[in-house]
């Protein structure tokens, strides 16, 4: 990928956006057609390579090829690098084998892993065999680590000197690989076997004197991470040490390779994006292409949590099929069961949103999992009480007498109290459990709530007849009462 350097170093360029891209796709797209191909170099040419490779992936599938042959060879590289993977898979079979292999050839390492990452097992075999030694080499060692490690993410494009090094001979160092090096801001000082010893930014190597030895002006306090740790946990380091890149160490320190900040950010994009499919009880499949992919695709990822949630929810209807008996007493109580089940779902809801959240920050750990179940469940009680104000005396008129009035409200506390703990709880033991969290979701923490919410309701309301039958005789009176209360 273009280095980070390039990318904030073109001068005289305005910052586009998806409407300058999709004007770009508009007027490349009738060039094309007419076959004016001069004036398709033209168009390109001062236009950044991620809106090229937007505007490219706009237009029909037929005029894709034509399009990026049109780019020069250096451009190429890094449009493809821009694409969506289904569209680099698709110029990779319109494309012939000699541009193939040079255009993978000449991706950095990262960004071919995560193409061979999507291409069939063939494919990848065959390209293999075909890169250069050294590229094979790489790439073989990169494919080599677990999936979402940092190992996988890594590129191996990065400069790296020697303690005995002048300040003189690093500089020359750094201009003669600047070039083929994903970032030069943060130098790597390395031992005669690999081993990372410190670190040194550009800045102190351009401010240093030109006899000063690295060695007495590095940093040798140097945050690291090892291959294989979880992609989430690199992105954390790099977002709390404001790094541009951190350093990846094997078990036994040596350097193998860095992260870079914008490989960072499509991992921070992907994770939320699997965070909130999660939430929603959406199979996250490809993230890429979900909005290309068609219907019995959409309907499938779908499908499959909400068979779970319709027969988890058929717990419901069988509460309320077994406790018949006390609505046929009193009718009016089935008409505030939607209120109860939905406020009880959406309390936890925000629950399990706040603690996910925080989980995902690692900001929960300040207070402790425990002691934040506590404080939701006091939040959920504190919530009961205050929409008692409201839903108690409105459940008494519309119940013609305090029965319902009674049965809703002491409800409403128990379930807004239980939906919180719950929200705060399940996903704190998934975490615990070594699981995703946010599988712990709103659906699943509303499905609960509503069996809880329901058995609770008419359980109460039971208690009340058998317990308190004066209750329905009290009509008049409460009636009444409310009638003044209103005028």
């Amino acid at each position: 990928m273009e280095s980070m350097e390039e990318a904030h170093g073109r001068s005289g360029v305005s910052v586009t956006n998806d409407l300058v891209a999709e004007v770009v796709a508009q007027q490349l797209e009738s060039m094309l057609s007419v076959g004016n191909y001069d004036g398709v170099k033209l168009l390109l040419a001062p236009v950044q390579p991620v809106d090229v490779a937007e505007a490219v992936g706009c237009l029909p599938r037929t005029l894709q090829a034509l399009a990026f042959r049109l780019l020069g060879k250096d451009e190429a590289i890094e449009v493809y690098e821009y694409l969506e993977p289904a569209i680099q898979q698709s110029l990779l079979e319109r494309l012939r084998s000699s541009e193939v292999l040079e255009l993978v050839e000449e991706m950095s390492p990262d960004d071919r892993v995560r193409l061979l990452d999507e291409l069939p097992a063939k494919v990848v075999r065959r390209l293999l065999v075909e890169l250069s030694p050294a590229e094979r080499r790489v790439t073989a060692q990169l494919l080599g680590y677990a999936p979402e490690t940092a190992g996988r993410l890594m590129t191996t494009e990065y400069i790296d000197l020697k303690e005995f090094h002048s300040a003189a001979q690093a500089l020359t160092i750094v201009r003669r690989r600047a070039r083929e090096t994903e970032t030069i801001y943060s130098l790597y000082v390395t031992d005669g076997q690999r081993h990372l010893s410190g670190i040194l930014s550009l800045r102190d190597l351009v401010t240093a004197d030109p006899s000063d030895c690295i060695g007495d002006v590095m940093t040798r306090e140097v945050v690291s991470v090892g291959t294989d740790l979880d992609q989430e946990e690199v992105a954390r380091a790099i977002q709390r040490y404001d790094f541009l890149a951190v350093p990846v160490v094997d078990r036994e320190r040596r350097l193998v390779g860095i992260v870079t900040v914008d490989d960072v950010i499509d991992v921070i994009e992907q994770e939320a994006t699997r965070d909130l499919y999660a939430a929603g009880a959406v199979e996250a499949g490809d993230e890429d292409d979900y909005f290309q992919s068609n219907l019995f695709t959409v309907a499938r990822r779908r499908v499959v949590w909400l068979a779970v949630l319709v027969i988890a929810n058929i717990f419901t209807t069988q509460v309320i099929a077994m406790n018949d008996a006390v609505l046929r007493e009193v009718v009016m109580l089935a008409a505030f069961i939607p209120l109860l089940i939905g406020t009880g779902g959406n309390v936890g809801a925000q629950s399990s949103t706040v603690v996910i959240r925080g989980l995902s920050t690692q900001r929960i750990q300040s207070l402790g999992p425990w002691r934040a179940v506590v404080r939701e469940a006091l939040a959920g009680a504190l919530l009961g009480l205050l929409m008692l104000f409201v839903v108690v005396p409105f459940a008494w008129w519309r119940g013609d007498g305090p029965l319902v009035g009674m049965a809703v409200g002491i409800s409403l506390l128990a379930i807004t109290t239980l939906a919180a703990t719950a929200g705060a709880a399940l996903p704190l033991l998934f975490n615990r459990m070594g699981l995703d969290p946010a599988l712990m979701s709103a659906p699943f923490i509303t499905t609960a709530t509503d069996v809880a919410g329901v058995f609770i309701y008419l359980k109460t309301a039971e208690w009340l007849l058998l317990n308190a039958p004066q209750l329905l005789e009290t009509r008049s009176i409460s009636t009444h009462l409310l009638a003044a209360l209103a005028f």
